[in-house]
């Protein structure tokens, strides 16, 4: 039998099992939201150790709390930074939406680990751990806290080394012709390195998108505590606290001018979440051309090859399948129902608050991981080894009708199309149909029919 020890609070006795370093909140919250399997990310423990550090330091410059309390809370949150006691952190993502339960369980920890390491009762959950806060400042601080980390340690790395790839394909593939598509039918010619440079500008123009997101997370909650009015807490601890935190993380963190807007708006990160979702966006498009140049082997448009990583059939012997490029679309579909969820949440700020803070938290948390995880993956699994397939390149323009676009200065629009259509209804070649039909002689034919006078190499 689980041996148990009890914990009291407002509401009475509760059973904790005795190895634990939570009490009674965190148990009540295990016992009462046995909801789903998922659980607070890793990633927002860490922001709130990174925010109670914070705020013990300021709290003790405030003199709100002893050294030695602060030494304690410090000593605990530099242990959980780095890489302890994270299984003291169970509680499930659908509680209560302040995200109150989370806010307790870490104050919980840290009292109950603070305590053992000072070798007597210094700290409390409320009284002196959570010392000049309330759970409706500390999560939304925490939630943008894990947010600017994310983004920075693992999104913008992932994102550059993807740009960083496409720009050596563009090098390795300079002076290649291809046929373009619009429509999912033939167009006019472009080098194979504008169209992979499209690739890139995509990927830093979401860039930008995403940075332009930040100044608005990096606005913390901090000294509003309950409604925003900073009930309880000293004046300057948020310039304090963000101080903190900034020097810490080297990110520049800043009070949210507006402590009311702090806690009941979620619009930063809606903001940051559309980001999330156009990347996502340009990342589909991307894996869907690559998947559908790469197509075939034999029966379909095979322009480029791709790393063939694994076999792609359980029935079909020898087939490859571009599996690199189906599992990065299904991140990019699950980040964009993520961006919904998040819009949703993002407007229920009722009143003073917004309750949809852990699901708010939870998903892009999950975004920020997958597309991140997602792009180094296709780099090192696909695009590192792309390889154009110029035969089938110049094969596909050799015969594309609509290298008689150029013919529309000589001999208009209307022969030029006479011309194409004419060569696609008898199988014959574009140079075939413009003779045939004594628009032009061959040699002049060769003369202003060149794919290459046909592409902007400046564009």
């Amino acid at each position: 039998m689980e041996k148990v020890r009890i914990e009291t609070d407002v509401l009475g006795e509760i059973a904790v099992p005795a190895d634990k370093y939570w009490k009674s909140q965190t148990q009540r919250s295990l016992e009462n939201f046995r909801i789903g399997t998922e659980k607070m990310p890793k990633g927002i423990i860490r922001s709130f150790m990174i925010l109670k550090k914070a705020c013990a330091q300021a709290n003790l410059a405030f003199g709100k709390i002893s050294e030695k309390q602060a030494d304690a809370i410090v000593h605990v949150c530099d242990e959980v930074l780095a890489g302890q006691w994270m299984d003291q952190f169970p509680l499930s993502v659908w509680q209560t939406g302040s995200g109150t339960q989370t806010n307790m369980n870490v104050n919980e920890v840290i009292t109950m680990l603070g305590n053992a390491y000072a070798d007597e009762q210094i700290l409390s959950a409320n009284d002196v751990v959570n010392c000049s806060q309330s759970s409706n400042d500390t999560f939304p601080a925490a939630l943008h806290i894990l947010c600017a980390l994310e983004v920075h340690e693992r999104l913008l790395p992932a994102l550059d080394r993807m740009i960083a790839q496409f720009s050596v394909l563009e090098k390795e593939n300079a002076g290649i012709i291809k046929i373009g598509r619009t429509h999912l039918q033939d167009a006019t010619p472009l080098y194979f390195s504008q169209e992979l440079s499209g690739y890139r500008s995509m990927l830093e123009h979401s860039r930008q998108q995403i940075l332009a997101a930040l100044p608005f997370i990096y606005e913390l909650a901090c000294g509003a505590t309950a409604v925003g009015s900073g009930i309880n807490c000293p004046v300057g601890f948020d310039l304090d606290v963000t101080g903190r935190i900034s020097a810490s993380t080297g990110l520049p963190f800043v009070p949210d001018p507006n402590k009311f807007h702090a806690l009941t708006s979620k619009d930063a990160c809606a903001f940051l979440s559309g980001g999330l979702k156009a990347l996502a966006a340009n990342l589909m498009k991307i894996a869907n051309d690559i998947r559908l140049l790469a197509s075939g082997p034999r029966c379909n448009i095979h322009e480029i090859d791709i790393p063939a990583n694994e076999p792609g059939s359980s029935i079909m012997p020898g087939k490859v399948n571009p599996t690199q490029c189906e599992s990065m679309t299904m991140v990019c579909v699950q980040v964009m129902g993520n961006d919904a969820t998040v819009g949703f949440a993002a407007s229920q700020g009722q009143f003073e608050l917004n309750v949809f803070m852990p699901v708010i938290a939870y998903n892009l948390d999950q975004s920020i991981r997958l597309l991140s995880d997602s792009m180094n993956s296709f780099c090192t699994h696909c695009l590192s080894g792309l390889k154009a397939n110029e035969e089938k390149m110049r094969e596909y323009v050799d015969n594309s009708l609509m290298l008689v676009t150029c013919l529309n200065p000589v001999i208009g629009y209307k022969k030029a199309a006479q011309a194409a259509q004419y060569a696609h209804q008898n199988d014959i070649s574009l140079k075939e149909a413009i003779t045939t039909l004594g628009y032009l002689s061959e040699e002049e034919f060769d003369r202003y029919v060149d794919a290459k006078k046909m592409i902007h190499t400046e564009l």
